[in-house]
């Protein structure tokens, strides 16, 4: 038997050595695979010749910007005490859709009832070339380009449509595109866009209050000084202080800028999220709804709650503008009054 192994060894090594074909590799496929032979040459050469048996595979990498109403579910990131995430659910239905488990990356997670209106995330997808036009249905020119080894636009799109009608009411993927495989969502990022909106009315607005912070007192907010105090924020800083952040990686972000505007002055917009959220009946927050508007390039877990929540502090009366330096030195998150809520925030776009 062992005289048997060792000539079954060196009879493949010489075959694979001296450039033998893939149908030399197609024959050696099943226990004779167990062998010693084959654990040598597993790192690569008879992995590649396998693959020629079996059907070349194509990796597909897809691009996604969606939405979603973030009320219900407990953040976006998978957890696993909950299945109520927008990670998981979206998961969920990749799975069944494709009958491979897939990992969604997100550009940023988002907290539980925080909403996002231009949400970016990526998958990869494996298929073989030869089952593609099979599954898109070649009839009506839906499939692969094989060649170039990417799906046609519209294969790309009849995903789209069927994944939407899979997800639940409040998460809607708004594109889908095959990008190059080394794109990733949270990697590639360069800037991030958030938004916050505060109601400056002080009847409770009972459709907006899910998308919108409530103040008791909204007319005592002094907008200048909550102006002023945004200034400190601007630029590249140590926000240890400024979030609950419990990762060992490195709490220096950059804010490249903080706008403050009513609603009102940007309602005609048609990308306003306002307007959006109300399904184009914006009157509720029309005439009093104040935008605080984040630019830069990443936030730490809960930083940009924590921030409006400094920022109001100050525009109330109850905390001075050098407080921030004070946090910025001592890294004591401790010393923020309090933390806005999550239902006023939205992760707005993501700029690579």
């Amino acid at each position: 038997m062992d005289k048997k192994r060792s000539k079954f060894e060196s009879e493949t090594f010489k075959q694979l050595i001296g450039g033998s074909t893939a149908s030399s590799a197609c024959s050696m496929q099943g226990d004779k695979f167990e062998r010693k032979t084959f654990k040598l040459l597993i790192g690569g050469i008879l992995q590649a010749m396998l693959a020629v048996c079996r059907g070349i595979k194509m990796i597909v990498n897809y691009k996604m910007i969606l939405q979603y109403d973030g009320t219900r579910y407990n953040g976006w990131q998978k957890q696993g005490n909950t299945k109520n995430t927008i990670q998981g659910k979206i998961e969920e239905i990749l799975f069944k859709y494709f009958g491979q488990e897939i990992e969604l990356h997100g550009s940023g997670r988002t907290d539980a009832g925080v909403h996002a209106v231009g949400q970016v995330a990526n998958f990869k997808v494996e298929y073989q070339k030869a089952s593609i036009d099979k599954i898109y249905g070649a009839e009506n020119n839906i499939g692969a380009d094989k060649e170039a080894g990417r799906l046609k636009d519209n294969a790309v799109e009849k995903i789209k449509d069927e994944l939407n009608s899979f997800l639940p009411e409040d998460i809607r993927i708004l594109t889908l595109e095959q990008v190059d495989n080394r794109f990733h969502a949270r990697l590639n990022a360069v800037e991030k866009e958030y938004r916050y909106y505060i109601s400056l009315d002080r009847k409770r607005d009972v459709f907006g209050r899910k998308y919108m912070a409530q103040l008791e007192y909204p007319e005592k907010l002094d907008m200048e000084r909550m102006r002023s105090a945004s200034e400190k924020f601007i630029g590249e800083h140590d926000f240890q202080g400024f979030s609950d952040n419990k990762s060992k990686k490195s709490t220096i972000r950059r804010i490249d800028s903080i706008e403050f505007r009513l609603c009102s002055e940007n309602i005609d917009n048609a990308d306003n999220y306002t307007e959006k959220a109300h399904n184009g009946n914006v009157s509720a927050v029309q005439d009093g709804c104040l935008e605080i508007i984040f630019r830069g390039n990443g936030f730490l877990y809960h930083t940009v709650r924590l921030i409006v929540g400094m920022l109001l502090a100050v525009g109330m009366g109850e905390a001075s503008a050098n407080v921030v330096d004070e946090i910025f030195e001592s890294r004591d998150r401790k010393r923020i009054p309090y933390m806005a809520p999550a239902e006023g925030l939205f992760l707005y776009r993501v700029e690579y």
